[in-house]
């Protein structure tokens, strides 16, 4: 017990260390390329820190754990978007560019709104869905591609170089996944020490383990007052987890949904919806929205609990 809970603090320490020097990077690389946070925050953010649910959905399909994948992959934007975006509210006042407002935030929940189309047509994710999901990611590469042309910021002078840039966002993504395994895997044992069931650790510590890069990072980001990156971290997290990690695990083994899955999909695409209405109020979500939205996720976590 003492060595669990030695090994969840070192966990802890590790996760928002590799954060810090994730962010300081990520950030030095906007000036140096003179691309806005919002830019990186929807790329290197996003793609780095959903490494996680990827190799974890990605290992569930190639050994036709669909159940895993599905509910990897919508637990965690579930996660995200209320749990990562609140919880960076309940540190600043996140303001809500007008892109993220009109494109971003909309084509996460079309994203969601095909998944459950697609889930609910045949109870299964084939092939050739998931090429089509291959294919949404592709056009929301080429959307980001020209995003970078267009927000262009003027020449700030960077922190770091170039290749100090790479160096630090490598070794934070290190770090990160480093103290996500760490810290999963103490709480696991503290768990089971305490005597909770299996079920409940895979819907709350394995959960919870896959999106801590995406929260620490998005916390780490906000309290640095990098507003932009916070939200286009959550938010392009959740474009990537289902268009690109569904896509190649369907792909790979079409990825089979049950009654639960449907349901936790819909749930999804309701809190996107609700997330996006506390953003287009006052183009921004507030301290207040942001308690509302963990206040949200806990009524989830107790109702997947009880389910």
């Amino acid at each position: 017990m003492i060595y669990s809970l030695i090994v969840l603090t070192a966990g802890f320490f590790v996760l928002v260390k590799g954060a810090d020097w994730f962010v300081d990077g990520a950030s030095s690389l906007a000036s140096i390329f003179h691309v806005s946070q919002l830019v990186i925050g929807l790329t290197i953010c996003a793609m780095g820190t959903s490494l996680p649910e990827a190799a974890v959905s990605l290992v569930a399909g190639l050994k036709g754990n669909s159940g895993i994948t599905i509910g990897n992959v919508v637990g965690s934007n579930i996660l995200n978007i209320l749990i990562v975006l609140g919880m960076s509210a309940l540190i600043t006042k996140i303001k809500i560019e007008k892109s993220t407002l009109f494109i971003e935030i909309p084509y996460m929940l079309l994203s969601s709104l095909v998944l459950l189309v697609m889930g609910k047509s045949q109870q299964v994710v084939s092939f050739q869905e998931g090429l089509i999901l291959i294919g949404m990611f592709i056009i929301y590469l080429l959307y980001l591609f020209w995003l970078s042309q267009k927000e262009s910021e003027e020449e700030v002078s960077s922190q770091y170089s170039f290749i100090g840039c790479v160096l630090l966002i490598g070794l934070g993504i290190f770090f990160v996944m480093i103290g996500s395994q760490l810290v999963v895997k103490a709480a696991t044992q503290i768990a089971y020490w305490l005597h909770f069931s299996q079920r409940f650790i895979g819907l709350t510590i394995v959960a919870f383990g896959t999106s801590l890069p995406e929260l620490v990072t998005s916390v780490v980001a906000a309290r640095k007052n990098e507003v932009d990156m916070a939200v286009g971290n959550a938010v392009g997290s959740n474009i990537f987890n289902i268009l690109m990690v569904l896509g190649i695990a369907s792909a790979i083994n079409p990825v089979s949904l049950i009654r639960e899955n449907v349901i936790d999909i819909i749930i999804l695409v309701v809190f996107s919806v609700v997330v996006w209405i506390f953003a287009a109020t006052k183009k921004k979500i507030s301290r207040r929205e942001g308690i509302a939205m963990v206040a949200m996720y806990l009524v989830y976590a107790v109702y997947i609990i009880l389910r």
